[in-house]
């Protein structure tokens, strides 16, 4: 870790911001870049590490370094948490979520701006457009220029159904360049740090080790902290109370505290604006624990409109060796299978196989028993295929994954539970499902044409419950509190000089990957805050 980005406790004590910022990734990066530009004095709070292209793991059996577990003392740059009705990868560093995604940057289709709370605020589609273009530019958005095994199998899948017109190589935040060469900035006019030409090793979501990808503290965080943007890592905020007991008019208390320390020190900080940016998890988790103590007026939505983004994750092995599927980028070609759906490619780099012990054959049925029974006949059918697998060196050079989501909705409600933690609760629709049909078809027809066998998270067979890397929602946009936890430009209904700026704002199901979405969102709500005077 380089010194030089850590900012001191014993110089914060005195210091008054303009802005708190609690969390790094893509709505807190944009944020604290914007604010810092008009003159604010920012600081962003994040508990996770940070992370140099060095410090990324080889592979993902490097556990400390690619899991966050605290209570093992593992400080990686992904969290895995697991609700009775979901479960939910999501990252953790500075640059948050963007050190661990894929890079796919998609826009939603109309149906996303429609629908949900925040369909009668605004006209959408139109209002978001320049700030779309704005985020795409920010981010180096390109498209991926060379497809690979599994890509081509996607592409196969799409001539066999008749959309070929519809399978597409994605749009992602990788710098291509001259593949291993480095070059001065080429983003920023040299304000930002060199480049190096993408290897397509397929190592995109254990953190790129070869300065290709395009994370946030390359971008956002990098030219905030040239505009004066402080970053503050490995520490936690607990709570945050208005000064004035009611409103927050004349400012905010935030606490904070060690995220990697065992002797955890804690420390008061004074800001006059809070903007919540810790992804869903991180947001909507300390506001249900601080909302009866320090923050009354919050809306009683808090915690509501939990989407999944209807999402299913199935991994495909290949049994032919000869095809090696880890070499590209991790999400290089998609296909949109129906208006409502569509499915992605994701791989990871030769040698990342952890994924495979937590894996099982993919089965369907009603309930555990039939699951069960389906899988052990599985193994039965094809026992040398199942070893192959789960035995061999080989998992990641075998094996895609198959990322389905559709724009269709299903609703969960975060809440507190009576052990202080948080649960979630089924609140309107169906639960989300790991066993979409149209999701089961694709996985089956691509299985067919790559000779492969479907295996899936083992929580999908054995209680059926699905896995998502873009959960959103819970402090959705609304009219009023009685709709939503903000309104239209992002502000806390309640209180002065608040925002929620992160995947618990976005009030639709997108049924893309929503980084984007919610870089887009978060340039239209610092375009509404003044210059500071």
């Amino acid at each position: 870790m380089d010194p030089s980005f850590i900012t001191n406790l014993t110089t914060l004590k005195n210091k008054t911001y303009d802005y708190i910022i609690i969390g790094s990734g893509f709505g807190g990066s944009v944020s604290a870049l914007r604010l810092s530009q008009k003159g604010y004095r920012v600081l962003i709070v994040e508990k996770g590490k940070w992370y140099k292209d060095k410090d990324f793991p080889k592979t993902n059996y490097n556990l400390p370094k690619w899991l966050w577990i605290p209570f093992l003392r593992f400080f990686g740059i992904m969290k895995l948490t697991i609700f009775r009705h979901l479960a939910v990868l999501s990252g953790v560093g500075v640059g948050g979520g963007s050190l661990v995604y894929a890079n796919t940057l998609p826009i939603p289709k109309t149906n996303f701006y429609k629908t949900g709370s925040w369909s009668q605020l605004a006209n959408w589609e139109n209002e978001l457009k320049p700030y779309y273009q704005m985020a795409l530019k920010m981010l180096g958005a390109t498209k991926n220029p060379k497809l690979f095994n599994g890509d081509f199998e996607l592409q196969q899948l799409a001539k066999k159904l008749g959309k070929e017109k519809d399978f597409k190589a994605t749009n992602v935040a990788i710098y291509f360049g001259k593949t291993g060469i480095k070059v001065e900035d080429p983003y920023f006019n040299g304000r930002g740090p060199d480049r190096t030409g993408c290897v397509f090793c397929g190592g995109c979501m254990t953190g790129c080790r070869y300065n290709a990808k395009n994370t946030l503290d390359k971008n956002y965080l990098h030219l905030a902290q040239q505009h004066g943007a402080e970053i503050l890592a490995e520490q936690e905020v607990y709570n945050v109370l208005p000064l004035d007991k009611n409103k927050g008019e004349t400012g905010y208390e935030v606490y904070i505290k060690s995220s990697t320390k065992i002797f955890k020190k804690k420390q008061v900080l004074n800001a006059k604006g809070i903007i919540f940016s810790g992804g869903v998890l991180g947001t909507i988790k300390l506001l249900l624990k601080i909302k009866n103590k320090s923050l009354p007026n919050l809306s009683n939505r808090l915690g509501e409109d939990i989407r999944s983004n209807n999402e299913t994750l199935v991994s495909v092995s290949k049994l032919d060796k000869n095809k090696d599927v880890s070499k590209g980028i991790a999400i290089g070609s998609m296909l949109h299978t129906d208006e409502n759906s569509h499915v992605e490619i994701v791989r990871y780099s030769e040698g990342s196989n952890f994924w495979k012990f937590l894996h099982l054959p993919y089965t369907t049925g009603s309930n555990a028993i039939i699951r069960l029974f389906k899988m052990i006949l599985a193994f039965i059918k094809s026992p040398i295929d199942y070893l192959r697998i789960y035995f061999s060196n080989s998992w990641a050079k075998s094996t895609v994954v198959l990322l389905f989501m559709q724009t269709i909705d299903s609703n969960l409600k975060l809440k507190l539970n009576s052990f202080g933690g948080i649960s979630s609760k089924v609140t309107k629709g169906k639960k989300p499902s790991p066993f979409i049909p149209e999701s089961v078809a694709i996985s089956k027809k691509y299985s067919d044409i790559t000779n492969g066998k479907e295996t899936s998270f083992a929580l999908e067979t054995l209680a059926g419950i699905p896995s998502t890397a873009h959960i959103l929602g819970g402090a959705v946009m609304g009219k009023n509190t009685s709709e939503g936890v903000i309104d239209k430009d992002n502000k806390v209904f309640g209180y002065k000089n608040m925002y929620v700026i992160d995947g618990a704002m976005i009030s639709a199901n997108p049924g893309v990957n929503p980084s984007l979405t919610i870089t887009a969102i978060a340039e239209r709500a610092m375009s509404k805050i003044p210059k500071k005077s």
